[in-house]
């Protein structure tokens, strides 16, 4: 089961009525009721598209952590040292969990409400983004680029505060995305020790 549907105007609505539900109320709190009014539908006619609101959470977590994934993958290839290769992977976390913070709120802070068989695939695919991190940590202490006591430790470290920019941002606040991101680089690479 991919969790994933053909593309529809309906199905794009009813998630995206879903991830705004869940990042207000969470979960537990949100009814399929809710996201069937949101997405100015019946619930009847949500289920057409999808089976719960479980399947619903699963769809909008899939979807984020491969495109997160992906997109981590795709910035890490275009660097040649460690150092511009995390720079890169750090601008494109970054990126995704500032500018689409209420859907990154939602993908990683409902892990807890998937079913098991859900949120087992799900942890995979945050494994994977783990490992690209972890791997380009390790290249650079072994490059002599990055002054770290604990390659391990330091991966938790970076990709951890990446994951909490969904927690406390908000565009309407006082810093631009822009902002964000760029301090979240500069942020990873002194924790990576660069140039100590």
């Amino acid at each position: 089961m991919t969790g994933e549907h053909p593309p529809s105007p309906s199905s794009d609505r009813l998630l995206a009525a879903a991830t705004e539900a869940f990042a207000e109320r969470g979960f537990h709190g949100t009814t399929t009721r809710d996201i069937a009014a949101r997405a100015g539908m019946s619930a009847t006619a949500m289920y057409v598209h999808h089976r719960s609101k479980e399947e619903l959470l699963y769809a909008i977590s899939l979807s984020g952590h491969r495109r997160v994934l992906t997109s981590i993958q795709e910035a890490s290839a275009r660097g040649i040292s460690p150092t511009e290769r995390l720079a890169d992977v750090a601008c494109a976390f970054g990126a995704w969990h500032a500018e689409g913070t209420v859907r990154a709120r939602v993908v990683n802070y409902e892990l807890d409400s998937l079913s098991p068989e859900h949120r087992e695939e799900v942890m995979r695919l945050r494994e994977g983004i783990d490992r690209v991190f972890r791997s380009i940590v390790a290249a650079g202490v072994a490059a002599g680029e990055f002054d770290v006591p604990d390659v391990s430790m330091t991966t938790v470290s970076i990709v951890s505060l990446g994951l909490d920019i969904s927690r406390w941002y908000r565009p309407d606040g006082g810093w631009s995305t822009e902002q964000v991101i760029t301090h979240y680089r500069a942020t990873v690479l002194r924790i990576a020790g660069v140039g100590r």
